[in-house]
């Protein structure tokens, strides 16, 4: 479990690093056309990926549903829409706000899945996780304005 735990970690420290650049990215020459460089050069990684695998070959393309292919125009619209937050929110704001987005909607997937309500744990979580976004808000709100009466 150990590995796995690190890997998803690690993923977290990519996604951070990919929204950075991608925002930096964004400001220079627009949130669409980075999330499209963002893909091409992705697609371009994984074809090489499946070419050294020897897994090239697309001939299980139709095994899954057709509804499924839809998580890539969910991934190319998160990568361009965070493209376009990121330098105007900051990485942490932009980061929290993304985050308890995925938490909410992943609460309200297992609750349909399993159709089980919530846990007061999980709800916990959440509701954590929104009020570390409202006092970082706070607390940067009251940092500019302790500089504007400097």
């Amino acid at each position: 479990m150990l590995p796995y735990i690190l890997l998803a970690f690690l993923n977290g420290m990519i996604i951070g690093t990919s929204r950075a650049v991608n925002g930096r990215l964004s400001t220079g020459i627009g949130p669409f056309k980075a999330s499209l460089w963002n893909h091409v050069v992705g697609f371009l990684f994984l074809t090489l990926v499946l070419l050294v695998m020897g897994d090239w070959k697309f001939d299980d393309a139709g095994s899954a549903p057709l509804s499924a292919y839809l998580g890539g125009f969910f991934g190319a619209l998160f990568v361009a829409v965070n493209s376009y937050v990121f330098p105007r929110l900051g990485a942490m704001n932009a980061a929290l706000l993304v985050i308890s987005g995925q938490m909410v909607t992943a609460v309200l997937i297992d609750f349909h899945n399993q159709h089980e309500t919530p846990g007061a744990l999980r709800i916990l979580g959440v509701v954590i996780v929104i009020a570390g976004i409202y006092l970082s808000r706070v607390t940067s709100a009251a940092r500019e304005k302790g500089k504007a009466n400097d």
